[in-house]
């Protein structure tokens, strides 16, 4: 098996298409604590909490990027959370602009990945009224009278011209920064793409393909969850993988599946995907949390521990606190030099959607206005989708 690129001297990872690993961040700043600032204290105290995850030794591991969470607390200040109407928070000129991305234990069946949708930026879903009826009783989307007052028709949300006009609004405003958003309503499976549509490097988003990678294994009997691996087993190393982002579980896992069956296994959903190099476009994400939230990646068993590792994880500072109550959240984030990502699917009374936001920006200085961005479209699109 071909061993992953290494580590530089930074800490940073370089992937194939040769980008360079981003600096560290400047020392932290002494100066008064404001009170706008307690989030960004916040942020801070959950991003030092994650770095005890991380062993001693763990810079040295070939191939898996770390997230020095502690690190990326660099003084940046979080922005205050904004409203869907105000403007974003990141409109400095004086900003350096972010580089354009590039184009491009239970057995079961073997599942094979169905066809996806093609993807659609605008387009709803077509909703073909009842035929037309001499007698038949009133569609329900001209409702009968009641007590002399028209009863308003019922309307489902989706996924409409409207909020996709938002969030490129959103996109446009934060230019500095390279922003990829994906969403898709499980009910019809067809993708929505807004900004950036090419690669972004994947760093921990890529952990949920590669638990899928290892369940499948799993389920054509070709691993096991309580099979030895590392300190503990498997199924727990996924777990620390997933929920608690650790990278030494991803090396482990990785290197169980192997990099050509990884490959194979990505191919067979339709994703070209090489943990070497680790690049995903936030379509290919949300495509990959579509098909295991809908049961057609895994069985069902399968399918509901891996949900339910993404869910209370070790980092919930970016689409989590901006989600209203009642709306389920499961997710995986993702956090390296200057890619910062979540990827989300969002559930409420029988309707989920994915959605998935990719950023690339300088480096850790500037996560707090990203974060911001981040929850300014998580505000917009649950205020039009639930």
């Amino acid at each position: 098996m071909t061993e992953p690129a290494r580590h530089y001297g930074s800490g940073g990872h370089r992937a194939a298409d040769g980008s360079k690993p981003g600096p560290w961040p400047l020392a932290w700043r002494v100066g008064r604590i404001r009170p706008q600032y307690l989030t960004a204290a916040a942020v801070a105290v959950a991003l030092a909490m994650t770095g005890s995850v991380y062993a001693s030794g763990q810079a040295g591991l070939p191939g898996i990027p770390d997230e020095p969470a502690a690190a990326a607390a660099s003084g940046s200040a979080v922005t205050a959370p904004l409203t869907a109407q105000a403007s974003p928070a990141v409109t400095d000129a004086s900003q350096a602009a972010a580089p354009e991305a590039t184009v491009p234990e239970t057995t079961g069946p073997e599942t094979t990945a169905p066809t996806i949708p093609a993807s659609s930026a605008t387009a709803a879903p077509t909703v073909t009224p009842p035929a037309a009826s001499g007698t038949a009783a009133p569609s329900v989307t001209t409702p009968p009278e009641i007590a002399g007052e028209p009863v308003a028709a019922v309307t489902v949300p989706t996924i409409t011209p409207e909020l996709g006009s938002r969030i490129n609004a959103i996109i446009a405003a934060n230019s500095a920064y390279a922003l990829g958003v994906s969403l898709i309503d499980v009910s019809d499976g067809v993708v929505h793409g807004y900004g950036v549509e090419g690669n972004f490097v994947a760093a921990s988003t890529a952990k949920i393909l590669a638990a899928s990678a290892y369940y499948h294994l799993v389920e054509t009997g070709r691993a096991s969850l309580s099979a030895p691996l590392g300190a503990s087993t498997a199924g727990a190393q996924i777990r620390q993988m997933v929920q608690q982002s650790n990278n030494d579980s991803w090396l482990l896992i990785l290197r169980a599946v192997g990099q050509q069956r990884m490959t194979a296994y990505a191919a067979s959903i339709g994703i070209g995907y090489d943990f070497t190099v680790n690049l995903l476009t936030p379509e290919e994400m949300a495509r990959t949390l579509y098909l295991l939230y809908t049961g057609q990646l895994l069985n069902a068993r399968n399918t509901a521990q891996l949900l339910s590792y993404m869910q209370n994880t070790n980092y919930e500072t970016l689409i989590p606190p901006a989600v209203p109550p009642g709306i389920g959240v499961h997710h995986k984030y993702g956090l390296l030099f200057g890619n910062l990502h979540d990827a989300s699917v969002l559930n409420k009374d029988g309707r989920a959607f994915v959605f998935v936001v990719y950023t690339r920006g300088r480096d850790y200085s500037d996560m707090g206005p990203r974060t911001a961005i981040i929850q300014q479209l998580t505000r917009t699109v649950t205020a039009a989708l639930f």
